[in-house]
């Protein structure tokens, strides 16, 4: 259905594709892989006629094509849905739906009863009802994005372009959504699926496309690759490689305990739960999406007042905690959310690393610029953040140099204790072995490190020692020798056991 060959397209001082392919067939659900900067968007914009490629050809049903610019190519039925959901909050589902194309009386006048109708049997299609009356600001995130496919259907597409679809949707949103996008594959919809969840790419896309460096790499039907193989085929090295070895001589055991938690609650979501963080071990906290691991973390650095027990660090025990004295006490927080929670996106590099200690880099009451830049250039430097400098806005950044940056900024804190909800999510696989590697210089410093993630490979892979979730509680504790992702998934979906 669409063919791609022998793309290239450079930009002043940066060869972006060079002699790309991608073929998609006609109703199948086709992954495209690769780390930032591999060429994705690239090629998706394209692909999508908002940027001629400077050599090569696309064949579009066996025919070549040039757009003049992306309403051309929206009029042959390839459409984009991008991270970013562009509705406008005070109109109506139907009004988002039709804008533009709004159905019209035969007065000419804006048919609003029309386009519901319509709006409805859209939905209804996607197999999810929403009323189309009602505006799109009051709508969840997941039934935001069913709109944008509405309004991408109304063009009747042939290729539909989904980038990150679930990096703001999570557990049934995420399942709901697939179930609406086989639904168009059956249909002869064909769609790309733009995604660094690989485990997402397993369950439901058909074949798979890895791109790296600009380049084709390989095509080959999902079923015949391996996760492993995969993420070799994006980062040119075996997937062993990606986890840093653990420290000679280290012992869990052995090493201190810096923090304690005892009898934690928070309100539903944490009951009853104690656990130890040790010095220099990287401590894993696994569980199914909302048995409270986050809320536990938020609850140990202060962001959520606990209901019952205590913190107990430095030698004194509390059983109140606030973000200002958990950071006085030494700890950090690197959320789950870094663009709404974590990051201050209008800020550039060096405001960011300096956020959480200002009085390093103040004199009086004034911010001392040049110390800010000192502090940013050696952290720059010293994590390998790919950026043009402490001046640089961090809101131009991929999501893995943000990262870096929001790392950068609690590891001036964390003497003791650093908290890492998430660290990888929405991060390509090379930045994320560099994430790695500095989650074990940190730890080797003597900070223990709390590490939340959903992605069992990860939290196997990275975890010295690891707690386990659900339904609010702890179900067990689990030592380096005995965490397998089988005992993972047993605790995070069985009743309490004894750790």
């Amino acid at each position: 259905m669409l063919l791609v060959s022998g793309v290239s397209k450079s930009f002043p001082g940066v060869r972006a594709l060079s002699d790309m392919q991608l073929e998609v067939r006609e109703g199948e659900i086709h992954a495209l892989v690769g780390e930032n900067g591999a060429g994705k968007s690239t090629l998706t914009k394209i692909i999508a006629g908002v940027q001629p490629p400077d050599t090569g050809e696309l064949r579009l049903d066996g025919k070549p094509v040039h757009w003049s610019g992306p309403a051309a190519a929206k009029a042959a039925g390839i459409h984009v849905i991008y991270q970013e959901f562009v509705l406008f909050p005070h109109l109506s589902v139907a009004e988002n739906i039709f804008v533009g194309a709004m159905p019209r009386t035969r007065l000419g006048l804006l048919d609003h009863a029309a386009a519901e109708r319509s709006a409805a049997a859209l939905m209804a299609r996607l197999g999810v009802s929403i009323d189309p009356r009602r505006p799109a600001s009051e709508l969840s995130v997941a039934d935001q994005q069913m709109v944008e496919i509405a309004k991408a259907l109304v063009e009747r597409p042939k290729l539909l372009i989904l980038d990150e679809p679930t990096a703001v949707i999570a557990g049934k949103e995420v399942e709901a959504l697939f179930e609406r996008l086989r639904r168009l594959r059956d249909e002869g919809v064909a769609i790309i699926y733009i995604s660094h969840r690989l485990e997402e790419i397993f369950e439901i896309c058909d074949r798979v496309t890895v791109v790296k460096d600009g380049q084709w790499v390989a095509t080959t039907p999902v079923s015949e690759v391996t996760r492993d193989r995969l993420v070799s085929l994006m980062v040119g090295r075996d997937v062993a490689q990606l986890f840093p070895p653990r420290p000679a001589g280290l012992d869990a055991a052995t090493a201190p305990v810096v923090l304690r938690a005892e009898n934690v609650r928070v309100g539903h979501r944490v009951r009853g739960v104690s656990l130890e963080l040790r010095g220099g071990l990287i401590t894993g906290l696994a569980g199914m999406v909302g048995a409270g691991r986050s809320e536990l973390a938020m609850a140990l650095f202060g962001g959520l007042s606990m209901d019952g027990g205590s913190v107990t660090i430095g030698g004194a025990t509390y059983t109140r905690m606030i973000p200002a004295r958990a950071i006085a006490l030494g700890m950090g927080f690197v959320t789950e959310d870094r663009k709404s929670e974590g990051l201050a996106m209008l800020q550039d590099v060096g405001a960011n690393i300096s956020a959480a200690t200002l009085h390093d880099v103040t004199s009086g009451p004034f911010l001392d610029r040049a110390r800010e830049r000192t502090m940013a250039q050696a952290d720059i430097a010293g994590y390998r953040i790919a950026c043009r400098g402490p001046g640089n806005a961090v809101s131009t950044m991929s999501g893995g140099n943000q990262q870096k940056v929001l790392i950068a900024r609690w590891a001036h804190t964390c003497s003791r204790v650093l908290i890492l909800d998430e660290p990888t999510r929405g991060v390509d696989v090379g930045a994320r072995t560099e994430i790695y590697r500095i989650m074990r210089e940190i730890a080797a410093r003597g900070v223990a490190i709390l590490m939340i993630s959903s992605e069992l490979p990860e939290i196997v892979g990275m975890s010295d020692r690891l707690y386990v979730m659900r339904e609010g509680v702890l179900t067990g504790l689990l030592e380096r020798d005995g965490i397998t992702e089988e005992r993972v998934v047993d605790l995070a979906t069985h009743a309490r056991q004894a750790a």
